[in-house]
């Protein structure tokens, strides 16, 4: 089995440089090559690339900006290999990660499978708390990408692997940005393919994002699950729909303060309080553990206001997706 990692790329060189570093770490033993995609960045990272031309088995594109989705798709075309693995561009890679999901394929085989993510020392104290909010069991982290205990396990594609066969089938990554992983996943299952979690095959995801990006990318989250419910809704789960009650009942429990009744709202400072201390006791740190509170109301208004309009507009009003959010489709 030949494995080709495919990494799309927009105005990051500094991202690619250090994620090529960790690759030559790798403790692999066996051939891997590189493909890396530019999606018409105006900070191209080409420089970058040959410094490692060298060292990798490396081949680098440049086209016109049209998505990661289509970027990926690109990559798969031109690879050599027989199993891709997916990679945003803003990740480290572990030594041990290919000899893993090696591992993970040759003792249970699956045609696509995901991986969690970890954040590293170095990150900053917001990539940290957001990696907190983003992967906790307190918060979606477990319906996210780091637990199969919900329904079954759709994969993201910052840590991905998809089989070439599963590929051709699937025709691979669609124009909807975000929301193009769990698509994916779905028609694969349509298509009689499995997905999985290899729980030891992680990576550092240093999510490149300050709040106001961050709420920004949750909130685009939040408007894309009604899009895939609305084409998949034989996969619609109450779960969805959580993060909107939690904003809706944060409302309500304000306006009972009113009439003096705090008890819900206590409930709510109670959440976070827990948010606190797990997040303050994970990561060593009480700032970090102050700053995931904040990350956490952020994933959580941002979701759940984003699901509430898309499901107004695309649910109640029947609206057509691409009318009514334009923004979340690339032209391909």
């Amino acid at each position: 089995m030949v494995f080709s990692l495919i990494i799309p790329v927009y105005n990051r060189p500094d991202e690619v440089e250090e994620l090529l570093e960790s690759l030559l770490l790798s403790e692999y033993k066996e051939p891997f090559e590189v493909v890396l995609v530019e999606d018409g960045s105006t900070l191209p990272c080409n420089d970058v690339v040959q410094k490692f031309q060298d060292k990798l088995n490396i081949s680098y594109y440049f086209k016109e900006n049209s998505g990661p989705g289509d970027s990926r798709n690109f990559g798969m075309r031109k690879a050599l290999g027989d199993y891709f693995i997916i990679f945003d561009s803003d990740c480290i890679i572990p030594p041990n990660y290919l000899t893993e999901v090696d591992k993970a394929l040759r003792q249970d085989y699956v045609d696509c499978f995901g991986g969690p993510d970890r954040a590293l020392d170095s990150f900053s104290s917001i990539q940290k708390a957001i990696n907190f909010a983003m992967t906790s069991f307190l918060t979606t982290g477990g319906i996210r990408g780091g637990s199969e205990k919900i329904g079954k396990f759709q994969p993201r594609s910052f840590n991905m692997g998809l089989s070439r066969k599963g590929f051709e089938a699937s025709k691979g990554f669609g124009n909807i940005h975000p929301g193009e992983d769990p698509d994916l996943s779905i028609r694969l299952w349509n298509l009689g393919f499995e997905t999985r979690l290899f729980s030891d095959a992680y990576v550092y995801h240093k999510r490149r994002i300050d709040w106001d990006k961050f709420s920004i990318q949750v909130n685009k989250f939040g408007k894309a699950r009604p899009i895939l419910n609305s084409w998949y809704p034989q996969y619609n789960k109450l779960t969805f729909f959580f993060p909107t009650f939690f904003m809706l009942g944060f409302v309500m429990a304000v306006i009972l303060l009113i009439f003096n009744i705090d008890l819900l709202l206590k409930l709510y400072f109670v959440y976070f309080f827990v948010i606190f201390i797990v997040a303050t006791i994970q990561n060593k740190s009480l700032k970090i553990g102050y700053l995931s509170v904040i990350a956490v109301w952020k994933q959580f208004y941002g979701y759940g206001t984003g699901f509430l309009e898309s499901f107004i507009k695309i649910i109640v009003l029947k609206r057509k997706p691409q009318e009514a959010f334009p923004g979340l489709f690339f032209k391909i």
